[in-house]
């Protein structure tokens, strides 16, 4: 007898093959069987799937819950997706590895991705560490990202200067022992300090000690607006100086500049493939970006970390050559474009005092106090500490589904899970994949669009055992209803669950049940081996 029979589902895999019926059986955590006949083995539980489809579970390749899955631990925004397993360490800045000075600086710089979570203890110095912490902790699986950043703060500082040789050699000893440790790759953030400030022979160099282990390196390149073309081109100039894998990123092209301009972006890509780099990428569907407010300064007004920055804030002309260059320069943290105010929309604040502003623009702002938009900006990193996250809404809907349909593209959702009004990718990504771009517009077929999000960045992630509906994979599965999974997170009420997703088992272990969470903490951290990943 078996414990679980998904019985009657419509099956699509993650290969991209065409979907069949089938019931499909589980015995501690793995698929079982998979069975075509009409006499399925006796269950002690069964799920009647009839009309609804069973895929693998939802692969998010850039998540920022790195430190919300230990903190929130019910996760449901992410769980109540599909999504079994997540990415984290995105973007060259997280917590592991750490010494104590670097932590203090993150806790600051990146509290607008992780919350400030004041009484909760980093209890840990190295990825091992924090992999070990995320074991049966955490309510889906996953993996984690070497971020280059980190490894510039602890070995070079917060400086914009040149890494010596002794200093990229330190830190290239740091990520060889995180991939030893079971990290599936490194992450770089090229328009967030210090990662910024690390020049490609510096980051070809680490790259090589990524390439030797199997991993992949994920970097939010320099720019995604003014020379965004140039920034893809660069990286993958290094993946193919260094022989690394590369996955490009929440790979989108923004701003005005790049209107209409995602077919010169997948021409590069299919060059480079062509060429034999091995080059794959996500997106997230939706137009609009989101980040930290501190994100668009010129890069030199960030060297020396949070308390130089306040301090050429508060000094009157470091504070005019900053509004100079926010206004009719562009700022590189900027991607390359002067400021449009009106894009700029405020999504979660710190210090409460400035919760009014949360849902408007910089510009609106300003109107309202008579203000400069470049004051009202200064004025909210001073009072919030430089933790105000924003929605950048400087997306292009023909790009972003012209890129989706690429042959090396995953789903990823970039998602930002605090604030007060968080980026509706937060809840939302995967189900509107599925309904509006599969169903509403068909961008994308459902049997594909599935592969995307499943098997796709499985094979990136080197998953020996998950990723597919396949016997004696792991039970990392979704069941929903194609007709009516739908989004329901808007950018006015973010947190939202999706309908239609009706079970999402994690190890075989139901996270969501008949549409509702369950208590269940069944995740794992899946770590990089010599043959793949998986769990210790």
């Amino acid at each position: 007898m078996t414990d679980l029979l998904i019985r009657d589902a419509t099956v699509i895999d993650g290969t991209g093959a065409a979907a069949y019926r089938a019931h499909v059986s589980l015995d501690r955590g793995r698929i079982s069987g998979i069975h075509t006949d009409a006499s399925p083995p006796a269950a002690r539980r069964t799920i009647d799937a009839a009309g609804r489809v069973l895929a693998p579970g939802f692969i998010d390749m850039h998540a920022h819950s790195d430190l919300q899955l230990l903190v929130n631990p019910d996760h449901t925004a992410k769980v109540s997706q599909g999504v079994t397993l997540e990415v984290v360490g995105q973007d060259g800045l997280s917590f592991a590895p750490s010494d104590a000075a670097a932590r203090a600086q993150l806790r600051r710089q990146i509290a607008g991705w992780n919350g400030e979570p004041d009484d909760f203890d980093l209890d840990w110095d190295t990825v091992a560490g924090y992999l070990d912490r995320l074991d049966g902790e955490i309510a889906c699986n996953a993996a984690y990202l070497v971020p280059q950043g980190t490894l510039r703060l602890m070995v070079v500082g917060p400086e914009n200067r040149p890494a010596s040789a002794a200093e990229i050699a330190e830190m290239a000893r740091l990520l060889r022992i995180g991939l030893e440790e079971g990290a599936v790759g490194m992450s770089s953030g090229l328009t967030y300090p210090p990662s910024m400030f690390a020049d490609d022979d510096e980051l070809a160099t680490l790259c090589r000690v990524v390439a030797e282990a199997g991993g992949y390196y994920s970097p939010h390149h320099r720019s995604y607006g003014a020379g965004a073309l140039e920034a893809y081109a660069e990286m993958i100039a290094v993946a193919r100086a260094s022989g690394c894998a590369l996955h490009l990123t929440h790979a989108t092209m923004n701003f005005e500049p790049n209107r209409g301009r995602a077919g010169e972006l997948l021409e590069i890509i299919d060059a480079g493939l062509d060429d034999g780099v091995d080059i794959t990428l996500d997106t997230y569907p939706y137009l609009p970006g989101a980040t930290t407010l501190s994100a668009v300064l010129p890069s030199w007004s960030t060297s020396g970390g949070p308390d130089a920055l306040l301090a050429r804030i508060a000094d009157p002309a470091d504070r005019a050559r900053i509004a100079h260059e926010l206004d009719h320069v562009g700022t590189d943290g900027c991607h390359g474009c002067v400021t449009d105010w009106h894009t700029i929309q405020i999504s979660g604040v710190r210090n409460l005092e400035l919760s009014p502003y949360v849902g408007r623009t910089v510009a609106e702002i300003a109107a309202e106090c008579g203000l400069a938009p470049t004051e009202v900006f200064f004025d909210l990193l001073v009072r919030d500490r430089l933790a105000t996250t924003i929605l950048q809404h400087v997306g292009h809907e023909e790009n972003v589904q012209t890129i989706m349909r690429h042959r090396t593209h995953c789903g990823g959702s970039d998602a930002i899970l605090v604030g007060e009004r968080p980026h509706p990718r937060a809840w939302g990504t995967f189900p509107r994949y599925l309904a509006r771009y599969v169903r509403d517009l068909g961008v994308l077929d459902l049997v594909d669009c599935v592969h995307h999000l499943t098997g796709r960045p499985a094979s990136r992630l080197r998953l020996t055992d998950r990723g597919l509906v396949r016997e004696g994979y792991a039970a990392d599965l979704v069941l929903f209803d194609p007709d009516t999974v739908q989004d329901t997170a808007t950018f006015e009420e973010p947190r939202q669950q999706a309908r239609g997703i009706d079970w999402v088992l994690v190890n075989g272990v139901a996270v969501i049940e008949d549409g509702r969470r369950t208590d269940a903490l069944p995740g794992r951290a899946l770590r990089r081996t010599g043959t793949g990943t998986r769990p210790r």
